[in-house]
């Protein structure tokens, strides 16, 4: 499909994309930039055909696709050593969680003649570094990809290249992309460190050692409270207005559950408990999830 292709940031998303190219024989020639020693000495584990760069120099010019697999706040310095050494024969895309602030600052400070396709895996976990990678991560998963009627042939190609890596692809607004993974993502996420910032401070105030009482959905909220610190940072920074608009949504909703269990509203609580069960059920009828009971866990 490719020539060659470039790996900019190799964590747990970044090693599975170089995981599905060398599964699925993606490109002749796989390029990893890395700046983590730990994370060099793993990927140097994962084949031997892969090719470490120290730099992002002169070497990447002929590089066909690019893709930045770092926190969002290392774009800008990446864009400069873009902007200096690739051609418009390469495609550069990225796998943020946010796109409206990437669409900015590829108007701003990417040279004109580069094209950059940004494209947002859905998938992933609380885990980091290449060790956690996997060729199968984005099987049968969303892939977002942001039209952006410049180069049709381009697009065309990013598209298939998810497509050979497992996932199912579609074209969205970076507007409406960053409304509903305000949703559906970074919200959930935000009440995950909410909860267990909140369980913290009940051991806190009450001297007394909680966590080990830790019951299933405390548990469960603590794997998505311990994912990256710096990638979800970035994420509520890029993403800060709808992000608000869901918490005060969020809150309001709050209130109300609140205000129904302080008053006994036996009706209203129950109906709303039922219509959340049917959410789980419409993930499982999309295959978003398995069917298994406690998510398939064995103990």
């Amino acid at each position: 499909m490719f020539k060659n292709i470039l790996i900019i940031g190799c964590g747990m998303i970044g090693s599975s994309i170089l995981r599905g190219v060398i599964s699925q024989k993606l490109c002749k020639s796989v390029y990893v930039f890395e700046k983590n020693i730990n994370y060099q000495k793993q990927i140097k584990k994962i084949n031997k055909k892969i090719i470490l760069i120290k730099e992002l120099d002169e070497k990447i010019k002929d590089i066909d696709l690019l893709v930045i697999s770092t926190p969002m706040s290392e774009y800008k310095n990446i864009i400069n050593n873009l902007n200096k050494y690739l051609t418009n024969k390469t495609l550069i895309t990225d796998v943020g969680s946010t796109r409206v602030n990437v669409a900015k600052l590829i108007k701003q400070k990417l040279s004109k003649k580069l094209n950059w396709i940004m494209s947002h895996p859905i998938s992933g976990s609380e885990a980091s570094g290449p060790k956690y990678g996997s060729k199968n991560l984005f099987k049968n998963k969303w892939c977002i990809l942001t039209k952006t009627n410049k180069n049709k042939l381009l697009e065309k190609k990013l598209f298939n290249f998810w497509q050979k890596l497992g996932s199912k692809v579609l074209f969205m607004h970076e507007n409406e992309h960053d409304r509903i993974f305000s949703v559906t993502s970074h919200l959930p996420h935000l009440v995950a460190f909410n909860l267990i910032k909140t369980a913290q401070d009940f051991q806190k105030l009450h001297k007394k050692n909680i966590i080990k009482y830790s019951a299933g959905g405390l548990r469960d909220f603590s794997r998505i409270a311990a994912s990256n610190e710096i990638m979800w940072r970035d994420v509520f920074f890029n993403n800060s207005k709808n992000i608000s608009k869901i918490i005060d949504l969020f809150i309001k909703n709050l209130e109300n559950f609140k205000t129904d269990i302080n008053k006994k509203r036996n009706s209203l609580l129950l109906e709303k408990l039922k219509k959340s069960k049917q959410v789980r059920e419409q993930i499982l009828l999309l295959k978003q999830d398995i069917s298994k009971p406690d998510f398939g866990r064995e103990n």
